[in-house]
């Protein structure tokens, strides 16, 4: 039994043991164990409350994007662009309209998406039609520049879409169907969501005056190569871990 337990200590250092090569050079063997390659770590996990901290941070944060845009009088693209417009031309309040707008894609997320993220977008775009309306009553602004609006507006915008992205949500409507040609087609959602957008902000030509139009069109641009540049296929694989 001692023998048996000798020659237990020494097997993994014989297994180690040094050689010498025909130009002198002394090497070291390992063990066929240590020279497999590691297994890739699974994807990260989220717990229901990273979930839910993650998707009241991305609405609010897109929200107060939507906001400022809102308040020059200038759009975007998407549905959220589609019902700034429809806010332009009709006295219905914006909150109102991005819900009643998105509202039919989530029969699409549902069949394509399944329910848990179906249930989150839901979610996502309620709360940004009712946070639009805590926005106006709390922020009040009277004027805002346009330039400054397009631009840190839709930088908002795209940072709370892709922190929306990252815990399986997104704002509806088009996004919907950005992600599901990114999951299915590897087609990069950013590039899905710009075709989308410039239909939208085309038709902002018979409401917004054309130098906001054209305006708009370059906070388009700007919050799709955000989403493009970091929301990639393959790049980000958070999951719930309460799946």
């Amino acid at each position: 039994m001692a023998g048996m337990g000798v020659c237990t200590f020494l097997r993994p250092m014989l297994a180690r043991r040094p050689t010498r090569t025909d130009d002198g050079a002394v090497t070291q063997t390992l063990p066929a164990a240590a020279a497999t390659t590691a297994p890739a770590p699974s994807p990260t996990r989220h717990s229901m409350i990273e979930d839910a901290l993650g998707i009241a941070t991305g609405t609010l944060v897109a929200s107060l994007g939507l906001f400022l845009l809102k308040s020059a009088g200038v759009v975007t693209g998407g549905t959220a662009g589609l019902s700034l417009l429809i806010s332009y031309a009709t006295p219905v309040p914006f909150g109102v309209l991005f819900f009643a707008v998105n509202a039919p894609f989530f029969a699409l997320a549902l069949w394509k998406k399944g329910w848990i993220f179906t249930l989150k977008t839901a979610l996502s775009v309620a709360l940004v039609s009712g946070l639009s309306s805590v926005h106006v009553a709390a922020l009040g602004v009277s004027h805002l520049s346009p330039v400054y609006a397009v631009v840190v507006g839709n930088v908002l915008a795209g940072l709370g879409v892709i922190v929306l992205f990252r815990h399986g949500a997104s704002l509806g409507g088009f996004n919907i169907v950005a992600l599901i040609a990114q999951e299915r087609l590897g087609w990069r959602a950013g590039y899905v969501q710009m075709g989308f957008d410039v239909a939208v902000v085309l038709a902002a030509f018979a409401v917004v005056p054309a130098w906001l139009v054209l305006l708009s069109a370059g906070g388009a641009v700007v919050i799709n190569l955000m989403i493009a540049l970091n929301h990639r296929p393959g790049r980000y694989a958070g999951v719930p871990r309460w799946l």
